[in-house]
């Protein structure tokens, strides 16, 4: 077995919300080596111009990189948009993969009339990221973006149901009972923490996707072609990296990860 193949698949995200890029990789490939750097002094990305999330973009990858990593996974939707071109030049010898393609190609494949809403931050729904995806794979299809910028803070405030975030995913959600899309893309790692106010919010009938499941296929797929698969047995291990106050990663990240992060196993960083 080439040495590779036994180093870890780096992710990054602005806060703690690629997590569950995280979780959804780790069932999928259990037995893998991972390293997960949240930028949680910098959340969130969302507001940020583009020239600064790439610079944030970077600098993560860098640390990253310097874990010898086999594979590099944007688990940003907004650092996807801004930085991902950026950093597959910078990172030409390993694989670099986004959380956008990922999903917009599920959406399209569970979109029946053709019509998706996606609900991400101000930077990824200006971006025009999704929609330049989508309309690639389905040319005809209508996308509609709608920004939802306080889901971030409300997930990160461990405030994931009840009549705040219910009353917050009505107020942003309203336009979609005159557009009638029959699909929503969640278009931010965080939201699906959220997935019970925004259900709420939404017609009984509308197929919510998440990108994290997609994400992590196409992570699989793209280290089983590349030969980078791990195949020894038993379970893999995860280090963290925060930027911010580790107590308050760990009690945010318990959330998102669903299961408990080990307090040996979470390092503090300057970028």
């Amino acid at each position: 077995m080439n040495q590779e193949n036994n180093l870890p698949i780096g992710l990054f995200d602005s806060g703690v919300g690629g997590l569950t890029v995280l979780s959804a990789m780790m069932r999928r490939m259990p037995n893998e080596q991972y390293v997960f750097l949240g930028d949680t002094a910098r959340l969130p990305y969302g507001s940020k111009s583009s020239k600064t999330i790439v610079r944030y973009a970077v600098q993560a990858a860098d640390l990253l990189l310097s874990q010898q990593i086999k594979m590099l996974v944007i688990a940003c939707n907004t650092a996807t948009a801004a930085a991902l071109p950026v950093l597959q030049k910078n990172c030409p010898h390993i694989p670099v993969i986004g959380v956008i393609r990922p999903g917009a190609r599920a959406a399209c494949s569970a979109s029946q009339n053709g019509r998706i809403g996606v609900i991400a931050t101000a930077s990824t729904i200006a971006s025009g990221a999704y929609r330049e995806a989508i309309l690639e794979l389905r040319p005809e299809a209508e996308v509609i973006g709608i920004p939802c910028p306080l889901f971030v803070p409300l997930a990160e405030e461990g405030w994931l149901d009840g009549p705040i975030a219910e009353a917050v995913a009505a107020r942003y959600l309203e336009p979609l009972k005159s557009l009638h899309p029959d699909t929503l893309l969640l278009g931010c790692t965080h939201y699906p923490l959220l997935i019970r106010a925004i259900r709420t919010a939404v017609a009984p009938e509308m197929h919510i996707v998440d990108s994290a499941a997609t994400t992590a296929e196409a992570a699989y797929a793209r280290l089983e072609a590349s030969s980078l698969l791990r195949n020894t047995a038993g379970r893999g291990h995860v280090r963290y990296f925060t930027t911010d106050d580790p107590a308050q990663f760990i009690r945010t990240g318990n959330l998102f990860l669903g299961t408990s992060i080990r307090k040996e196993d979470v390092s503090h960083v300057d970028l």
